[in-house]
């Protein structure tokens, strides 16, 4: 069954057994996909990478509370008596 590899740096995992850290850097700051048995098992990405995934994705659900609620009534709050 074909697969689709959303990289265009791949490595076995025995690749990245042998060298886990040559693996990383050789997508150059882009996902490696780790195939096993020439199909796609996860991707490897640099931690900063991950960080800035991370961190999209919770403004993107920021982003869907803030719509869900934006034709809520609004409360007025004075900060001096809170």
């Amino acid at each position: 069954m074909p697969h689709r590899v959303l990289a265009e740096v791949t490595a076995s995992v025995s690749e990245l057994k042998r060298n886990p850290m040559g693996t990383v850097a050789a997508g150059d700051g882009f996902p490696v996909a780790i195939l096993n048995h020439n199909q796609p098992a996860f991707y490897c990405i640099p931690a900063e990478v991950f960080e800035a995934m991370m961190e999209r994705m919770e403004d993107f659900e920021l982003n869907a509370i803030a719509d869900a609620r934006k034709d809520e009534p609004r409360i007025r709050v004075d900060l001096d008596e809170v």
